[in-house]
């Protein structure tokens, strides 16, 4: 078997012919906040803003070279950045793409594929999750005598993900003594971790995953790939419900601690303070290395790189992103308000607010009785503690309410 340093530093080289090494950034802000010195490599940084484009031309150079010639025709399922990947390296190769993308795929992805591909693609939209997409489009692979170009499980594409482990070697010129690295499937994560297996043993490995889409942590738990009975799309660049089953081979070793878990609201705390103070827009896949810090302990002293995996953001998704962050904060909550209808009762509810409490959102939703109506009001302050006092003022005055701000069905419904 070819050694995998030299065939990583094969595929890297033929990487040039589309574009050069990203930027392995030193974070000054995060470096200061964790007294610690925090490079980051900005993947958001390829033509397609992912290291997806990496496993995607490195698998389709091996294909053309082994004799598929220009006319392959290719199929991949993707919930955008690999799709985006593919696409470009189909336009750059002169072959034809059929790419399966999630309905739930948001525009932006889906647009910049295109783009991306132009005529040499076509995107078919089908299933509500990532792994639907998946079965679908490897059907059509089957029934149409096609490539299927996996995102993650293929030997070649995760050899071409590894290329990035070697750029920031090479860019920081030694070891770090950690890296964090962001979990769906597993290609890039496995690739990154063989090769600095072989290149750089000493360097110590910590993965990022969503709390809704763990598949990683499950299998590790599990001692196999299990498939998660669901999961959440928010974080749609690494919602997968299986981990890849080479990606596995690799990870296995680990423990379940290795995987540190990013709650969906958290990462848009990140997401928006990486946008705010340090102008790097980042998908919410390509926060997770960033967000998990905060759990990897005490970090004084040592030299860190986050694999920020990709910036394909759509800014339309930009209030949800600072809601939920706010939400996260503790500085915004729902409540549903039993009211009742009399004069003042209002101007009562009003004085129980603090100086710094703000009414985002103010709805009466129906009669429920005779002499009380349900209101939905939102709360913005500038200190969580305001909205807790309010709580307390709350059930001293007598007013009836809940708090919806956690319960994401009722969240979903009426906010």
């Amino acid at each position: 078997m070819e050694n995998f340093v030299a065939s990583v530093r094969q595929a890297e080289a033929a990487l040039r012919d589309l574009f050069e090494p990203t930027p392995l950034q030193r974070n000054d802000h995060l470096s200061a906040k964790y007294g610690a010195d925090i490079w980051l490599k900005r993947e958001d940084l390829t033509p397609v803003r992912s290291y997806k484009l990496r496993g995607a031309y490195n698998a389709m150079r091996k294909l053309i070279a082994g004799g598929a010639g220009s006319n392959a025709h290719v199929v991949c399922a993707s919930a955008g950045n690999h799709a985006q990947g593919v696409a470009f390296a189909c336009r750059h190769f002169g072959a034809r793409g059929t790419i399966f993308m999630p309905v739930t795929t948001p525009r932006q992805k889906i647009d910049k594929t295109q783009i991306f591909g132009g005529d040499a693609v076509e995107i078919v939209l089908t299933g509500d999750y990532f792994d639907q997409t998946l079965s679908t489009s490897q059907a059509f692979a089957k029934e149409h005598d096609a490539q299927f170009l996996s995102p993650f499980d293929a030997p070649d594409v995760i050899e071409g993900q590894a290329t990035l482990g070697l750029e920031f070697l090479e860019q920081l010129g030694r070891a770090p003594d950690l890296v964090v690295l962001p979990v769906g499937g597993g290609g890039m994560s496995s690739g990154v971790t063989r090769y600095l297996g072989e290149a750089a043993p000493q360097t110590g490995i910590a993965f990022a995953e969503p709390l809704g889409g763990a598949c990683l942590q499950a299998a590790l738990q599990a001692g196999a790939p299990v498939a998660l009975p669901a999961i959440n799309t928010f974080v749609d660049g690494a919602a997968v419900a299986r981990i890849g089953g080479l990606p596995f081979e690799t990870l296995s070793r680990f423990t379940p601690e290795d995987v540190h878990i990013a709650p969906e609201d958290r990462i848009c705390r990140t997401m928006l303070e990486m946008l705010n103070t340090e102008g790097i827009v980042l998908e919410p896949a390509g926060a997770l290395a960033i967000d998990v810090l905060d759990d990897l302990g005490d970090l004084t002293g040592k030299t860190v790189v986050c694999v920020c995996s990709g910036g394909n953001f759509d800014f339309e998704r930009l209030p949800e992103v600072k809601e939920r962050a706010q939400r996260f904060a503790g500085v915004k909550k729902y409540f549903v308000l039993r009211m009742p209808q009399r004069p003042g009762a209002l101007r009562d509810f009003l004085q129980l607010l603090g100086p710094e409490d703000d009414i985002s959102r103010f709805e009466y939703l129906k009669k429920s009785a005779r002499n009380f109506g349900s209101v939905l009001i939102g709360i913005e302050t500038t200190d969580p503690a305001s909205l807790t006092r309010l709580a307390e003022r709350l059930d001293q005055s007598g007013f009836a309410y809940r708090d919806i701000t956690g319960d994401e069905i009722l969240s979903e419904l009426l906010v």
